[in-house]
């Protein structure tokens, strides 16, 4: 756990941009609530090497969203019954489970709808959050920390130093 904290600091105090790590966060998001190979999850991997995403953060909060995403099991499955058995659309999802893509995707399993709808309605709301919560984060506490009498006897000290020239 103290390990995915110093990551996340890392990360946090990276020179990447803060869109760049929301928008990696909120990609694997949807990547752990999905199941692990699915066409939708190789999409936003091409995503993910496509644009200038952080890989550190896709990968960390795919560690952290896949723990996560177990306890929400509970709330995707009424989502995906509702929609799966919503009138309307059984013709749409009937049509779609008969081609192979449909098969793969296994929109037909109640967990995955439901997981798959509210991780793409939720992706945007959450990338900007996240995007607000890391400017914060770099305008108030970075800042405060590095004037902390502590932060500079630490960048001051050859240790420091040895580190910034070894990475």
């Amino acid at each position: 756990m103290l390990s995915l904290f110093a990551k996340l600091l890392k990360i946090l105090n990276s020179e990447a941009s803060p869109f760049q790590i929301s928008i990696a966060l909120g990609l694997s998001m949807i990547t752990s609530f999905l199941p692990l190979v699915t066409p939708l999850n190789l999409l936003i991997l091409f995503l993910v090497f496509l644009l200038r995403v952080n890989i550190s953060a896709y990968l960390l909060g795919t560690a952290l969203f896949s723990g996560i995403a177990w306890f929400l099991d509970p709330l995707f499955h009424p989502i995906g019954r509702a929609v799966l058995t919503a009138g309307p659309l059984e013709e749409l999802w009937t049509a779609f489970y008969n081609t192979i893509i449909g098969r793969l995707q296994r929109f037909n399993n109640t967990v995955v709808m439901g997981s798959s709808l509210f991780s793409l309605l939720i992706f945007v709301p959450f990338v900007l959050l996240t995007n607000s919560m890391i400017r914060r984060y770099r305008e108030h506490v970075l800042v405060w920390v590095k004037k902390t009498r502590l932060m500079q006897l630490i960048l001051a000290s050859r240790f420091y130093a040895l580190y910034e020239k070894l990475s």
